[in-house]
């Protein structure tokens, strides 16, 4: 994973009516992945719990303390994967839907948008049960 500066992304995530909307989970709820669109734009966004470990660890140390320290701060950190695909990460091993929202509304808020101007669409088969326990 590489960092991303929010500040580094397209204008129209913090200018326009955006949706995040759900498309599909990795086995366990770690990874949810997603888009953000706006007026006819489409970005790849992916929702990644960071303190998942099995069957092998998703980041690593260093970044894991990177983004529970945002997260204890009200913060989001946000990075690329090698695909190309944008991620938000968040501490925890899985999401349910009010990790989601809640990781999207800090993402809002690092793109320095209201996040009123966002909305997040749910699929219901892309979800799994449980959401994170300690998101601390």
């Amino acid at each position: 994973m590489t960092p991303v500066d929010a500040f580094d992304l397209p204008d129209w995530l913090g200018t326009d009516e955006v949706t995040w909307s759900a498309l599909s989970t990795d086995r366990g709820g770690h990874r949810v992945r997603g888009t953000l669109t706006a007026s006819g734009q489409v970005l790849d966004c992916d929702l990644l719990a960071v303190d998942q470990a099995w069957p092998h660890p998703v980041a690593d140390e260093a970044l894991r303390q990177q983004v529970h320290t945002a997260w204890r701060a009200g913060e989001i950190v946000v990075a690329e994967d090698d695909e190309g695909r944008l991620l938000v990460l968040s501490p925890g091993i899985a999401f349910g839907p009010a990790d989601a929202l809640e990781s999207i509304r800090r993402f809002a808020r690092a793109v320095a948008a209201p996040p009123q101007r966002y909305s997040v669409a749910l699929r219901l088969d892309a979800w799994t049960r449980g959401s994170s326990a300690d998101r601390g």
